[in-house]
């Protein structure tokens, strides 16, 4: 890349992953065992089955909707989506006034989903303006933590951000150059000058944000957000690269391996509430789906397995659900606006 280039901390990981040409998700599915990290949706067909009914009675407590808008953000494989519309076509009603868009940007996974999903109800988009009228929700798995952040650190009473140097072929190290006024404005806006040690701030993810609660400001509707994240600022870097699902240095297997940061919730929930848009409490993945109905769900099709068969299935389910495995490190976060309060999911 030339001698000694300078980039951004969250222009390098952007780089890295989107690349048109060498990019990690421009150029494979990372998806699965065979691939760098396993998902929710892969883990359990249950976990796709959950979200649905959710949905539907996201949708039920709109009352019915002609129009509904279901859009998941960053797809992935399509498995999640292919288990979503099996699960809709069992409400005739429900799925009558349903379109789904995916969002995605990768060329490659755009193919990857084509050839898992057949179904004209569904619509790629790149764009949010490209979405109809119509009550609006967004879901998003996995999201966020795969859009880059920019890291910040203060020395003798100066902010800095975090850059990265390419001195010569192959040898980058980070420097700090002093921040921007514009940026050191916006973390102040967001109560994040306060904290000591490394501020992360997702300026890429709050942008894509400010585009989807403008959607949902114009036709009603909601976010559902899955991921790995915290509720109190960590103060320390969340950035990590991670290949063949082990944990890989950040300059090493550059566009071969997949980084991604712990997502600050509060900061989500601080965004949403000054969009005035209602928020339930942050709760952990295991909460949420066993407040849903998962565990029965997953008792009625144990009473129809084999004693193999279950055993696979309870081991899934103490994937999603375990506070050792995803079950407490995964928080869900929903922000809606409606006259009518939904807290399903997330109320004791």
């Amino acid at each position: 890349m030339g001698q000694s280039k300078i980039v951004s901390l969250d222009k390098f990981v952007e780089k890295s992953l989107y690349d048109k040409k060498f990019g990690y998700y421009s150029t494979r599915n990372p998806f699965g065992v065979s691939g760098d990290f396993v998902t929710s949706p892969l883990v359990s067909i249950l976990f796709g089955e959950m979200i649905a009914i959710w949905t539907v009675a996201f949708w039920e407590s709109q009352q019915k909707p002609k129009n509904f808008n279901f859009i998941e953000l960053g797809p992935g494989d399509g498995s999640l989506c292919k288990t979503l519309l099996n699960t809709f076509k069992k409400f005739p009603e429900f799925y009558n006034s349903l379109n789904v868009y995916l969002y995605e940007k990768s060329e490659h996974l755009i193919k990857v989903q084509k050839k898992e999903i057949k179904n004209d109800k569904v619509l790629w988009i790149r764009k949010m303006d490209k979405i109809k009228n119509g009550t609006s929700l967004f879901f998003g798995n996995e999201f966020f933590d795969a859009i880059p952040i920019k890291q910040f650190e203060k020395k003798n009473k100066t902010f800095y951000e975090k850059f990265i140097k390419y001195k010569k072929k192959d040898h980058l190290e980070f420097f700090l150059k002093k921040a921007s006024k514009n940026d050191l404005k916006e973390l102040k806006k967001f109560n994040l000058l306060k904290k000591g040690g490394v501020i992360e701030y997702p300026k890429m993810g709050i942008a894509e944000l400010n585009k989807i609660i403008s959607v949902i400001k114009r036709y009603q509707g909601g976010i559902l957000l899955i991921d790995y994240g915290y509720k109190k600022s960590q103060k320390i870097s969340t950035i990590q690269s991670i290949k063949a699902h082990k944990k890989n240095s950040l300059f090493k297997n550059i566009g071969n391996s997949d980084i991604t940061s712990l997502v600050n919730f509060s900061l989500l929930k601080n965004l949403f509430i000054k969009n005035k848009l209602k928020f339930n409490k942050i709760v952990s993945q295991s909460f949420f789906l066993q407040k849903i109905g998962i565990l029965k769900r997953a008792s009625i099709l144990a009473s129809k397995m084999t004693f193999k068969e279950k055993s696979n299935l309870y081991f899934r389910m103490q994937r999603l659900l375990s506070n050792k495995q995803m079950g407490a490190l995964f928080k869900v976060a929903f922000a809606y606006k409606s006259k009518k309060k939904f807290n399903l999911g997330f109320e004791k």
